[in-house]
């Protein structure tokens, strides 16, 4: 007769099992996928193809140059745009809307907001941003389109973040004589800044992959010159990739797998910076 200490131990062993065998799995899996994609592509990654405008004509000579630089300016517009907001938004969420039926709802539906298909938010920017307010096929009303999609993931991770600060943090501050504002600037978001960090380059991370909304808009699919302004018609890498995979060209297939691994590499640099101040922060901040 198994007792039911060695039963549950025998079940924790199991499950440990089981998880070390579904993490090998993903990475295999993820190595195969990318080892074929990197071999393929890796014979293009040269200055010529960092340098080069897109060419339909001569495949064996086409760049990146102009989605690489529509693509930054993108990311960097949607992070000036959605992280003072989205962080705004998660503080007086958490810390000073008053608990009634009104925030209730308003948190529901930015929760609900975060699993909204991504090609919704571009039919809403198209009227607005590209219409109504006039912005055009550019830069910006892709940025504000993106910034839309991401505002609720910050949102959330902000909120989510705060609420894992120990209230005995907020306490003390308030014992000292601190006042609310105090509190959350010196205490509260330092102690949080982690895990907004973490929230925010995930963010990010799928904006920079998006192409559905960016359609939409008007994202064009073939660009010759880097946007120089906000107001700049552009491309991104992800529409680039887009273009170049229905080509049966073999050259425009390597192209676009050389593509896949420079907006690869652009997300992993985003993780991996965020991964080091995530931890230089939780260093300095000790509860």
């Amino acid at each position: 007769m198994i007792s039911v200490a060695k039963r549950n131990r025998i079940k924790d062993k199991m499950f440990e099992y089981w998880g070390v065998v579904s993490t090998l799995l993903g990475i295999v899996l993820l190595v195969f996928f990318m080892s074929d994609i990197f071999m393929l592509g890796i014979t293009r990654i040269d200055e010529a193809f960092f340098s080069n405008a897109p060419s339909s004509l001569k495949p064996e000579t086409s760049g990146i140059y102009p989605a690489l630089m529509g693509t930054l300016y993108v990311l960097v517009l949607t992070a000036a745009i959605s992280i003072p907001i989205g962080v705004g938004a998660g503080i007086y969420l958490e810390e000073y809307s008053n608990k009634n039926w009104l925030s209730s709802l308003l948190e529901i539906n930015i929760s609900n907001l975060a699993g909204v298909p991504s090609i919704i938010y571009g039919f809403l920017g198209l009227p607005i941003f590209v219409s109504v307010l006039g912005f055009g096929k550019s830069v910006l009303s892709g940025s504000l389109t993106l910034s839309l999609l991401v505002l609720p993931i910050v949102i959330v991770a902000t909120r989510e973040a705060i609420k894992a600060v120990p209230s005995s943090i907020k306490q003390a501050a308030f014992a000292l004589g601190a006042t609310k504002w105090q509190t959350v600037w010196t205490q509260v978001l330092p102690s949080s800044i982690g895990g907004v960090l973490t929230g925010v380059i995930l963010a990010l991370s799928r904006a920079i992959g998006e192409t559905a909304p960016l359609i939409v808009v008007g994202a064009a699919a073939y660009i010759y010159d880097a946007p120089d302004s906000p107001l700049s018609e552009y491309t991104v890498i992800p529409m680039q990739i887009y273009t170049w995979m229905p080509d049966a060209r073999e050259s425009m297939k390597v192209n676009a797998a050389a593509g896949i691994i420079v907006l690869l590499a652009i997300t992993l640099i985003m993780n991996g910076v965020a991964v080091y101040f995530r931890n230089k922060w939780q260093k300095k901040v000790k509860w």
